[in-house]
């Protein structure tokens, strides 16, 4: 899977691509990302990608020319590729999105600075994304975050297979409670079904436990997860006794 990466700095995303699972993502060729300077495309001896906004205001605003001939030669080399822009004004992100961006093949991701984008580049891209109801100083870490959640789901990117089935929101729940040695500290022990040996026992004490956190900690994610007769009548049970806290 191809990532493309169209920022005016470059710089802020060369370190976490060369780290950790990332980092050996792209050196076995599982992922290929590109980080592509927007002043490459900017005309003139300055480069200027931005300029005032019409109307007058604070700030500058990310001109669209620069953008459009950043966009048009990316999209030569990789047709399909699906352009996405960083925006506070975006869909929220969210896992099921890594999930269906898993299924392109390539992603063109364009970050923003300053005030924002000339209103006539959202013409050319396929969708805008926000990481939620804040605003940074520049798209770049939006671009990392999604690229990190959606390269995690490539195969082989992860070191075991099925590492990311049981993570938070992969089936619209929360994730379990983790434990690992020493199975005593300062008093608190990890449960004992979790060194029982008990395949199915775990299993059920770990859907349980994601339907308990998740009652008290995100109860609105219940409303769309599927759920079976099992999981609603636990919760029932849960909310009979009052149980409005994890325990």
């Amino acid at each position: 899977m191809q990532f493309d990466i169209v920022t005016l700095f470059p710089a802020i995303a060369e370190g976490p691509l060369g780290a950790s699972i990332l980092g050996k993502a792209i050196d076995k060729g599982l992922i290929q990302v590109n980080l592509h300077n927007l002043r490459d495309w900017a005309e003139g001896k300055h480069q200027i990608t931005d300029d005032t906004p019409y109307g007058g205001g604070d700030g500058m605003v990310m001109k669209v020319d620069p953008v459009a001939r950043a966009l048009a030669e990316l999209k030569t080399r990789q047709p399909q590729a699906r352009v996405l822009l960083m925006s506070p004004q975006g869909k929220t992100f969210r896992q099921a999105d890594a999930e269906r961006l898993t299924r392109e093949t390539s992603l063109i991701l364009v970050c923003g600075r300053y005030e924002g984008f000339d209103e006539r580049v959202r013409s050319l891209v396929d969708e805008e994304l926000s990481l939620g109801d804040f605003v940074l100083t520049g798209g770049e870490l939006a671009a990392l975050t999604i690229l990190d959640a959606t390269a995690r789901l490539v195969p082989g990117v992860l070191g075991a297979a099925g590492s990311a089935l049981a993570d938070s929101f992969s089936d619209g729940l929360l994730e379990y409670p983790q434990y690992t040695r020493p199975a005593e500290f300062e008093g608190m022990r990890v449960p004992e079904v979790l060194t029982s040996g008990n395949h199915k026992a775990i299993a059920d004490w770990r859907r349980r436990e994601q339907l308990r956190r998740t009652l008290a900690r995100r109860p609105d994610l219940l409303e769309n997860a599927p759920l079976t007769d099992a999981d609603r009548n636990f919760l029932q049970q849960l909310q009979a006794v009052g149980e409005d806290a994890e325990s």
